[in-house]
């Protein structure tokens, strides 16, 4: 394979995984990125020496044996990554501001159960049940372990399609323990009634088992796919946005940058959202039927971020994640929660540095967000949405403030400075369309038409990402296995992983 090209359009998570695995397996790699630095989601960015994550905070599958942890070992990275591993008694913590009551939650699956039994001991028999038939449908998912699979379509059980929701209360009763079961669902764009039990089992089963943060910036694992990319002969070039995808007779002959540079190779992956790809590439090399498809699958909602600058030795360092509710009944469908300019729910944590002392120095929130609370706006550019715009994020900024005021008085004095994004920003600057934060939205209720195989009609053309099979720190890699086992062949790439780790 030394001599055979791959060209991979987008420098995500998705891109650079897709990548590292080609180069390493002995593709020659060119990844083109349309901004000026790779990295998508893992990107940071840096205000008076401080780094700031923009996406991935917090992350399941870097312990012992776990997913993360294979994979890196694979490419030769793990060792490079200052990772933090969120305390086992307590990986988040719940808080609902009527009537102060936390709940933290445990890693492990007894610590897990015991975490939440304390406050419903009637449903402990249940939690036990619940939490082992998470880790049963996991297992129909062979390569979320890094198991070898068969070929062709893989039978699942009943439950699996299920919506979450609906597997939630099948072995739970009461409802508020049926809502905390479901606080998670910002990580993966959790809706009622729409997302499978198969994804809610997912992500579940990884912060289980052990949940960790980047310490310093999640940038530092892009650098290191980067570095195993170019160690093989590989290279990125950012600034390199595709306008055009020439095919002739169902394949990829070359494309086109905006900067007139033409690249051909022998494989072609995208790893951006597939409505612009279908923008890109020759007329009639999709079916019409296929595009329609592609703008009818609903996509995952959006957010709004804060990211505050802490004065020095003020706010104490927080080890696991908070997620801040006004009341119950508001943990589904969190889109359409906050909206109209009111803000009920979020989530908070503050990032660890190197050698994280006791107090913080950064503080960042998430909060879901529909990409219709920001439409009015939709056709403006970055800096140039007008005094409405800036009001408007004002607004939504100071109410987030006053609420973690409640729980930290004098929060206000405690900060230097802030900054903050909207559902425009995650579209502009992550090119998703509407700002979707997970891609595609899984739907329980159309399985096959929300679904997405690495594979197109077009016989050198493979798709990678988010809005491929999997999402998230963790699946977006093991889609890349996929993609790049498409060309490397079946199985292939999940037996080195593992060999590797074995022989570590």
């Amino acid at each position: 394979m030394n001599k055979q090209r791959a060209i991979i359009i987008g420098g995500g998570v998705g891109g650079l995984f897709t990548g590292a695995f080609l180069a390493k397996n002995g593709l020659r790699v060119t990844i083109l990125e349309k901004n000026p630095m790779y990295g998508g989601g893992l990107q940071c960015f840096s205000r008076h020496g401080k780094s700031f994550e923009t996406g991935m905070h917090i992350m399941g599958g870097f312990e012992e044996n776990g997913v993360l942890s294979k994979i890196c070992n694979y490419l030769g990275i793990l060792e490079e990554l200052n990772i933090q591993h969120v305390p086992s008694e307590c990986m988040d913590e719940i808080i609902y501001s009527h009537n102060g009551t936390r709940y933290t939650i445990a890693s492990g699956k007894e610590g897990f159960v015991k975490s939440l039994a304390i406050h419903f001991p009637q449903e402990e028999k249940g939690l036990r049940t619940y939490v082992d038939k998470l880790f049963e449908l996991t297992e129909e998912l062979p390569l979320f372990y890094l198991k070898e699979s068969p070929t062709g379509m893989l039978p699942h059980s009943e439950m699996f399609t299920w919506s979450a929701d609906k597997l939630i209360n099948h072995y739970i009763k009461d409802q508020k323990l049926q809502e905390l079961l479901a606080y998670l669902n910002p990580l993966y764009g959790g809706l009622k009634g729409h997302t499978p039990a198969y994804i809610h089992a997912l992500i579940n089963v990884l912060f289980i088992s052990g949940a960790s943060r980047f310490e310093s910036g999640s940038q530092q694992l892009a650098d290191a796919l980067k570095n195993v990319i170019e160690q093989w002969g590989g290279q990125i070039l950012c600034n390199k946005e595709v306008v055009e995808i020439r095919v002739q007779d169902k394949r990829i002959t070359e494309l086109m940058t905006s900067d007139g540079t033409v690249y051909n190779g022998d494989w072609y992956i995208s790893s951006i959202h597939p409505t612009v790809l279908s923008q890109l590439i020759s007329s009639g090399a999709f079916r019409r039927n296929f595009i329609k498809r592609l703008n009818e699958i609903p996509n995952s909602y959006s957010a709004f971020s804060l990211y505050i600058d802490l004065k020095t030795n003020r706010f104490r360092y927080i080890d696991h994640t908070c997620y801040f509710m006004d009341d119950f009944g508001l943990m589904w469908n969190q889109d359409e929660v906050n909206v109209s300019g009111k803000i009920r729910a979020f989530m908070f944590m503050t990032p660890p540095e190197i050698h994280q002392g006791e107090y913080a120095t950064r503080l960042l929130v998430h909060c879901v967000m529909s990409f219709e609370e920001v439409r009015k706006w939709e056709n403006t550019l970055v800096g140039k949405r007008g005094e409405g715009y800036e009001e408007w994020k004002r607004s939504i900024s100071e109410q987030i403030l006053s609420k973690l005021e409640t729980l930290y008085p004098d929060f206000r004095e405690m900060i230097t400075e802030i900054h903050s994004s909207s559902p425009l920003s995650i579209r502009d600057y992550f090119h998703t369309k509407e700002g979707s934060m997970f891609g595609y939205r899984k739907d329980c209720e159309y399985t096959i038409f929300s679904y997405l195989p690495v594979h197109t009609k077009v016989k050198n053309l493979f798709l990678t990402g988010q809005n491929v099979n999997l999402h998230g720190m963790c699946g977006v890699p093991l889609t890349a296995i996929h993609t790049a086992e498409a060309i490397l062949g079946h199985n292939n790439l999940v037996k080195a992983i593992n060999d590797a780790y074995e022989t570590k």
